[in-house]
């Protein structure tokens, strides 16, 4: 008997050696997945709960939206995604992110 792990993945040929990756590679990436869809249901239960109580708050649910629009057209029109980036820059700008903070 011996102490020394044996990778078995050496002794098969190339081809099923990748398959094994590319299923592991897959059950990661869906793994992920269902982790961000968790995470994104609780965000969406969190901004559900209450109405924004300022403008700044108010801004950061609409670019959330604005967001999952630009990612839903995939990139396919331009000049929409110029514009949403557009508004989500004046909101960013209106709310006062791009300002140094006082010392």
């Amino acid at each position: 008997m011996t102490d020394r792990t044996i990778d078995l993945d050496q002794h098969r040929g190339m081809a099923a050696q990748k398959a094994t990756e590319l299923r592991r590679l897959l059950s990661e990436v869906e793994e992920n997945e269902s982790a961000l869809r968790l995470r994104q249901d609780e965000l969406e239960s969190h901004l559900l709960a209450a109405p924004a109580t300022n403008w700044r708050d108010a801004a950061e649910k609409a670019r959330y939206l604005l967001n999952l629009f630009a990612a839903a057209l995939g990139g396919q029109d331009p000049h929409r995604q110029k514009l949403i980036a557009a508004v989500i820059a004046d909101f960013k700008r209106l709310s006062g992110e791009n300002e140094r903070p006082e010392r």
